[in-house]
């Protein structure tokens, strides 16, 4: 099945979804199960009520924008859950104050593992406070980041 680029489905959408106080953050195609998810966000949270009207919402410009050449394909929209990582500079400021968790690929400091208060997000550096004190980290180097979900 041909379908265009989730970037282009996103940018395409996004209006329809900011009239609900929410954005696409993330969309994925399933070729197997001929599937698009678009992953829904909000400052308010995302509960199934959300979810459903931005569902109806985009369900008619979706046909319209057509975007797998009119081949069939289930329209799929989900929170992005609690320990979705954050992927962009959006998604680190959102969280300024909160408690998060920074994977590295390779050791800082001789640790691959943080955690602490996120401080900021600037120039593509993670300013975080941790027990040890304040660190930057070039998100580059990171594996994940995201919100620490304490049990």
């Amino acid at each position: 099945m041909k379908v265009k680029p989730v970037k282009e489905v996103i940018e395409f959408l996004q209006p329809v979804v900011k009239e609900f106080g929410a954005e696409i953050a993330d969309a994925e195609w399933n070729m197997r199960e001929s599937s698009l998810t678009l992953f829904i966000d909000s400052a308010n949270g995302v509960d199934l009520d959300l979810l459903e009207k931005v569902h109806h919402a985009v369900d008619g410009p979706l046909d319209e924008f057509d975007p797998t050449f009119g081949s069939s394909y289930t329209l799929n929209c989900s929170s992005l859950g609690l320990d979705r990582p954050f992927k962009t500079a959006a998604d680190f400021l959102r969280h300024v104050g909160e408690v998060i968790e920074v994977r590295l690929f390779a050791p800082m400091d001789g640790k691959k593992y943080f955690e602490g208060e996120l401080l900021g997000f600037e120039e593509g550096t993670i300013k975080l406070k941790t027990r040890e004190g304040e660190i930057q980290i070039p998100f580059e180097k990171t594996a994940k980041s995201c919100l620490l979900i304490e049990i």
